[in-house]
């Protein structure tokens, strides 16, 4: 049987070996947590995730070896030959480092070489759904791991996932329109209406060409009046397209794991339009959620607390009513 190795056991992971056993694949999780998500779909080892003992053994009779998540320390990385590449972690772990390449490469992003108040300060490493930032609209100062952001009056925030297999081959899904409260994605809709999918798939093939990529690649973008700014790339599976599960012909789960053992790619083609909604903190009862036609749940298997990402529900193809239907359910467990 094809092994996997995944450095990472949340959710991501979970999903990865969801696609991969109709396909024959095993994983095998790396995770310092012993209750990680991932432990029902393949083995889990854990511990530290730069442990070099348990990473030997991560790798050992792998296939390939992916992680689920951007902060993975790059030399674990590197030791084990993951995909995507090491220079895709380098970059998106550091937003200043990320920006001057965004920059470097003609994708044009806000403003963030001395922009003048009111600004967005965040940390250049290890922030992520809203954590690490402040707004400062005076004076401010920055400190040596902080980067500023000028404000953008964007109109909509959209992301657009992509996939290149080992061979070049590249694949982009619909852009999708996403909704954030508290710098958590509650809602992403897919495809996005008139968006500019060209003009996004231009920007995507540079930095995946740029990083002799190979995977799933997401990159988070502002809609200013039919013009994109970057604002984040992240390498690795997204949670802006779990939607492709049920709504693509391929997930991006799949086409990940099809690219980094170098398969062909599946296509990306829409099934139908497609709304996904978050489960963060708290969810509805299992029941209540069923009881809605055409919902396709995923729950994580994690305890709820404040902030966390517990599951999420899609519809594909649903008339209006019941997609708000589904919006008041899961808005009024919170």
């Amino acid at each position: 049987m094809t092994v996997v190795g995944v450095i990472g056991g949340g959710q991501l992971g979970r999903m990865l070996g969801l696609a991969g056993i109709p396909l024959g694949l095993s994983f095998r999780f790396l995770d310092p947590a012993a209750d990680a998500p991932a432990r029902e779909v393949g083995e889990l080892l854990v511990g530290a995730y730069d442990d070099p003992e348990l990473l030997g053994r991560l790798a050992d009779g792998a296939a390939a070896v992916t992680y689920e998540f951007e902060n993975v320390p790059v030399a674990a990385a590197r030791r084990v030959g993951a995909l995507p590449g090491p220079a895709a972690l380098e970059q998106g772990q550091d937003r200043l480092v990320e920006k001057r390449l965004f920059r470097r490469l003609g994708i044009p992003t806000a403003e963030f070489e001395s922009p003048p108040p009111p600004v967005l300060v965040k940390t250049r490493r290890l922030g992520y759904d809203g954590k690490g930032q402040r707004l400062e609209r005076a004076a401010y100062r920055l400190g040596d791991d902080e980067i500023a952001e000028g404000l953008v009056r964007f109109d909509r925030e959209l992301s657009l996932l992509a996939v290149r297999g080992r061979d070049g081959d590249t694949r982009f899904w619909p852009l999708v329109e996403n909704v954030h409260a508290g710098g958590i994605l509650r809602r992403s809709t897919a495809p996005a209406p008139d968006a500019p999918q060209a003009l996004a798939e231009s920007y995507a093939t540079r930095l995946l060409d740029e990083l002799d990529y190979v995977g799933v690649l997401a990159l988070e973008l502002f809609d200013v009046g039919g013009e994109l700014l970057a604002n984040e790339l992240a390498p690795r599976v997204h949670n802006t397209g779990h939607w492709t599960i049920e709504g693509a012909e391929t997930s991006q789960f799949e086409n990940h794991l099809r690219a980094i053992l170098g398969l062909p790619l599946g296509s990306t083609a829409l099934r139908g339009r497609s709304t996904m909604l978050n489960l963060i903190g708290t969810h509805p009862p299992l029941a209540e959620l069923a009881a809605i036609a055409g919902a396709h749940v995923h729950l994580y298997g994690k305890e709820p607390r404040p902030g966390r990402k517990l599951g999420h529900v899609t519809l594909v193809d649903a008339p209006p009513d019941r997609v708000r239907q589904l919006e008041h359910l899961v808005a009024g467990s919170r």
